[in-house]
């Protein structure tokens, strides 16, 4: 009994067959501390060989009946004598004062008188040949009745792990998925504690009205299950000061009757039939069409006529932000009582907290114009917000910037400086041309002399009313062009004036 959550305290097995013509009926009952018999499971009409596993939760006295009826009609005569129920063997563990059935081997230890049988630590299965014990290795669960070899642990289902003892695999709320372009982190921790459901009324043939109440417990609690329905039916029957017995079941998910208090006429309601939906985790998925959802598998060991592989439940998280924690809980459109075969149950559970986890890639900045030197930067979530928890928006951020006013004023500046700097430099080097042209024309004029043999002469006599030489070679306008062809001759000019110097 070293895990609490393994209530397990003993097993019956028994091997049975039917042969019927008509509708018989095979029923297995249980009685509890000397209370009448309950029926736990029912067969009708012929069966073949098969084999079925009540599990006792509680250390008190339980009692066992069988009873098989031929037919639900009365006859009065022995008309169905050959309808047979047949059970092949009864084996029950962890009787007091009772015999072996069978032997199995067993752990081993070294002592002064020699080797003895010993129980291995929680979590770890025999090797069979040594006799030794072996830690299971992680994310694995041990088989409780078959703790031999390391294929006695099994492993645990995608998204779980399994306890410290190797008991039972379990989530913690925490995923995380990788798409190519970011990682969904996910945090169920809000989703942990217990949550119910009813499902829409039905009614009896006579007219009265009940419910089917669901209780979940999804994920967390280190793989305790929280959810609890109870059979009060027989404690509302019992003067009030004693004390009566209540059957409970404790389980991930399970499913009660509910009789509404004006329909029993008791100050309470009444509860009956708890039946357990999920014992075991499966395995969760995170949705591959839906990345912002997720989905948990659970199945149930108690296996019944029309189960035969017992009940399975799949709870569809789906992040909704509009819908503040824990969220609501919906059953399929098409079956109001979660089930539309009695084996396989669905459940929709909405809530903000099933949205991933706030990151940087949820908001983006929205950058304002400058206004007087200033520029803020404003963060805002994305639309839609599919988002919860995580990060916060950073705060705003103000930065000192210019404005294009001044942009535009530095601009006519530095232009209007440009355009005067140039002025400058145009008459400067205009100025200092004409002083090169000047020299250059009294050059030429000197070496024309020499070619003729002519003495220089000291003085020009000046007409009256003639402006001197130097006036008259600036005065003539010409074109850009002009100016150019006349320099082109007056080098050709010097050139030939030097050779004729030369040769002189």
């Amino acid at each position: 009994m070293a895990d609490t959550e393994n209530k397990e305290v003993a097993r019956i097995t028994f091997v049975f067959e039917t042969l019927c013509s008509v509708n018989c009926e095979l029923y297995f009952m249980v009685g509890v501390n000397s209370r009448t018999n309950t029926p736990v499971e029912t067969w009708k009409g012929s069966k073949g060989k098969q084999s079925y596993t009540y599990i006792i939760e509680e250390n008190t006295t339980t009692s066992f009946t069988w009873a098989f009826q031929r037919t639900t009609f009365h006859e009065a005569s022995r008309k169905y004598t050959n309808d047979v129920a047949k059970i092949y063997s009864i084996n029950v563990t962890n009787v007091m004062n009772g015999v072996a059935s069978y032997c199995r081997p067993c752990a081993l230890e070294a002592s002064d008188v020699g080797s003895s049988c010993t129980s291995c630590p929680a979590g770890y299965y025999i090797e069979r040949d040594s006799g030794t014990c072996h830690s299971c290795p992680p994310n694995t669960i041990l088989k409780a009745h078959q703790p031999y070899g390391v294929q006695a642990c099994v492993p645990c289902g995608p998204g779980t792990k399994n306890n410290k003892i190797h008991s039972l695999c379990y989530n913690d709320c925490i995923f995380s998925r990788n798409t190519p372009t970011r990682t969904f982190n996910y945090n169920f921790s809000a989703l942990a504690n217990t949550v119910t459901l009813a499902g829409g009324p039905s009614f009896t043939s006579k007219g009265l009205k009940y419910f089917h109440h669901f209780t979940l417990s999804l994920c967390g609690n280190q793989g305790r299950k929280m959810s609890v329905c109870t059979d009060n039916v027989t404690d509302l029957r019992i003067p009030e000061g004693e004390s009566g017995f209540s059957k409970s079941i404790t389980a991930y998910i399970c499913q009660a009757v509910i009789i509404p208090p004006e329909v029993t006429g008791y100050k309470a309601g009444v509860s009956s039939q708890p039946v357990s939906l999920a014992d075991r985790l499966i395995g969760t998925q995170l949705s591959d069409s839906f990345p912002h959802g997720a989905g948990f598998l659970c199945r149930s060991n108690d296996v019944t006529q029309s189960c035969s592989s017992g009940r399975s439940t799949t709870i569809r998280v789906r992040c909704s932000p509009q819908k503040t924690v824990p969220g609501s809980l919906s059953l399929p459109g098409t079956c109001s009582d979660g089930t539309c075969d009695g084996c396989n149950f669905h459940f929709l559970w909405e809530s903000a907290a099933a949205c991933p986890l706030c990151s940087v890639a949820d908001y983006h900045a929205i950058v304002s114009s400058c206004v007087a030197g200033i520029q803020k930067t404003t963060y805002v979530w994305r639309e839609p917000k599919l988002c919860s928890g995580g990060i916060s928006l950073p705060e705003q951020r103000v930065t000192i910037c210019k404005t294009i006013d001044f942009w535009l004023k530095v601009g006519i500046s530095a232009g209007t400086c440009t355009a005067i700097l140039l002025t400058v430099l145009t008459c400067y080097f205009w100025k200092k041309n004409q002083k090169l042209e000047y020299k250059y024309s009294k050059l030429v004029m000197n070496a024309t002399l020499k070619d003729c043999d002519l003495p220089a002469a000291d003085s020009c006599a000046i007409m009256e009313g003639e402006d001197v030489e130097d006036d008259l070679i600036f005065t003539s306008k010409k074109s850009f062009f002009g100016k150019i062809k006349s320099f082109t001759s007056k080098v050709g000019g010097l050139a030939s004036a030097l050779r004729s110097a030369w040769a002189w």
